[in-house]
């Protein structure tokens, strides 16, 4: 099959579903910095431990369970609605709307969901900055996974069941590649939004659950969608460059 023609089979998409974070904005608004040093912060005030220690800490759960949230939670029982609240109270102003994004998701065909290891309020808040929020059906967050995070299967089945998704009919859009193993095996189409960071990477070598690499999401949607070069609007800074 031609790059073109595989493009052309996703307008046969039943049920698209994009990550939030750094995949419907782009990395370079950098809003996981802000969030990343109030998980710091979080854990040296519930612990009582210096900043540095902390940081230890968070990436220690991060690696060893996939959330620094899932780690405090069977660790320590800590109470996840708090912590989203902290984590997730950070300034948005860095996200900008991109005009190509919003069009290309207004001629997708499909229902759309947003599928995010973090919370509804932060999904809604950043949605909303990008001018997006109601081109969703809705919202699957980390509390609707019971606090499972990606790429665990068992949150996956729930989505599929709570949303009624046909996976050969859907579509899953990542930034970081090892979430997309279990939509790959339940027969989503996949797409990873290129990174270089190692936790991005994860996976990507094997090769087996990666259906599309795109480096610039808006671009590479209106390409599926079959917008001709004269319609897209110019980018601004805060897009990424290729496609």
């Amino acid at each position: 099959m031609t790059a073109l023609a595989s493009l052309a089979a996703l307008r046969d998409t039943g049920v698209w579903i994009f990550d939030l974070d750094n995949t419907l904005y782009p990395a370079s608004c950098n809003l996981f910095a802000q969030v990343d040093r109030r998980i710091s912060e979080f854990i040296a005030n519930q612990f009582d431990i210096p900043f540095d220690q902390a940081r230890i800490q968070q990436k220690r759960f991060f690696r060893d369970y996939g959330t620094t949230l899932r780690g405090l939670m069977v660790e320590h029982g800590a109470d996840p609605v708090a912590y989203m609240d902290y984590v997730h109270d950070i300034d948005v102003s860095g996200v900008q709307p991109s005009p190509l994004l919003t069009q290309a998701l207004d001629r997708l065909p499909g229902r759309k969901l947003i599928y995010t290891n973090g919370s509804t309020r932060h999904a809604e808040n950043v949605a909303g900055r990008l001018g997006i929020l109601d081109r969703f059906e809705a919202v699957f967050d980390i509390a609707a996974a019971d606090y499972v995070p990606k790429p665990d299967p068992r949150p996956y089945a729930t989505l599929i069941e709570r949303h009624a998704i046909d996976p050969s009919r859907a579509c899953m859009v990542e930034d970081i590649a090892r979430n997309l193993a279990p939509a790959h095996a339940l027969g989503m189409t996949t797409v990873w939004l290129r990174g270089e960071k190692d936790y991005e990477r994860a996976g990507v070598d094997d090769g087996i659950h990666i259906d599309h690499s795109v480096d610039d999401l808006p671009r590479w949607l209106a390409q599926v969608v079959g917008l001709e070069s004269a319609d897209l609007p110019q980018k601004t800074g805060a897009e990424k460059s290729g496609g």
